[in-house]
């Protein structure tokens, strides 16, 4: 028997988890690479393309580095 049949817990429930884990780890500033190790995933692509949304000023440091390549 599965841990999971015996604990009574759904894999939806274990993947809430771990979607949870991380997006607080990525807003906290863990690295993308770090969390997609710790996921398993077998391509950081796939943590990049899931989590991205959340990581905290991706947008922002995009802006200011073509402000930056074009200058003030």
């Amino acid at each position: 028997m599965l841990f999971l049949d015996r604990a009574r817990l759904t894999n939806r429930w274990v993947r809430g988890r771990r979607h949870t884990c991380a997006t607080l780890l990525l807003t906290k500033g863990v690295h993308h690479k770090v969390v997609s190790e710790m996921l398993g995933h077998s391509s950081i692509v796939i943590t990049l393309d899931t989590y991205s949304h959340v990581i905290p000023g991706l947008g922002d440091a995009a802006a200011l580095a073509m402000e930056d390549a074009w200058g003030d």
